[in-house]
């Protein structure tokens, strides 16, 4: 069982990485947020569940360990494939999650590409009382945090620049950030800005 993969990432696509550990290079798939905020190169630790089938072994990877217990009660979930629950992680967080579960709200699953509204009450019915995963202050600022350089990368989209540009752009300026600045959208996008830097916005997606 590959329960965590720490190393590099020697590819990127827009759902999966390649993380190269000890010289042997494992095929990840991961949310598309999380996807946006590595670049190749970078430093990798995922938390993994490795799915096996008789046709194909396939791993699955998160930034968090409560994404991947998540990930796992999904997957109980009768209907509900490891593509599907990386879909409804891909789309709402932790605390979005566990909060419609909590109200009987099958409404944000529906929203879920792939998701029919049968699965859907499935997912609440069959996950009620199962993900107490963490204090919700505490799920609430991993959540947070993880997802504001995938905020900042859309922001620079719009500003003019490609999603590789932007996410290599914001997952280097990440790096050397203070933790509060990495905490702030405002603060993350403002440092990315002074390092791409006007005249390269106005090269870039002609």
């Amino acid at each position: 069982m590959i329960s965590s993969l720490h190393g590099t990432a020697a590819h990127v696509a827009d759902d999966s990485l390649v993380v190269v550990v000890g010289g042997v290079g494992f095929s990840v798939a991961v949310t598309a947020q999380l996807a946006r905020t590595v670049h190749v190169g970078s430093e990798v630790h995922l938390h993994t569940n490795l799915i096996v089938r008789e046709d194909a072994l396939s791993l699955y990877g998160f930034e968090t360990r409560e994404e991947l217990t998540v990930f796992a009660h999904l997957i109980s979930v009768t209907g509900v494939g490891p593509k599907s629950a990386l879909g409804v992680l891909s789309s709402l967080t932790v605390p979005q999650i566990a909060q419609a579960v909590a109200d009987d709200d099958d409404a944000p699953f529906r929203r879920v590409s792939g998701i029919g509204p049968k699965t859907a009450k499935l997912i609440v019915v069959q996950l009620a009382g199962k993900l107490a995963v963490v204090p919700a202050t505490t799920t609430t600022a991993v959540a947070a945090h993880g997802h504001v350089p995938s905020q900042v990368t859309q922001a620079l989209i719009g500003l003019g620049w490609n999603e590789r540009t932007a996410a290599e752009a914001v997952a280097s300026v990440a790096e050397s950030a203070s933790d509060g600045d990495r905490a702030s959208v405002q603060a993350l996008l403002r440092l990315t800005l002074a390092l791409l830097g006007p005249a390269r916005k106005e090269t870039v997606g002609g």
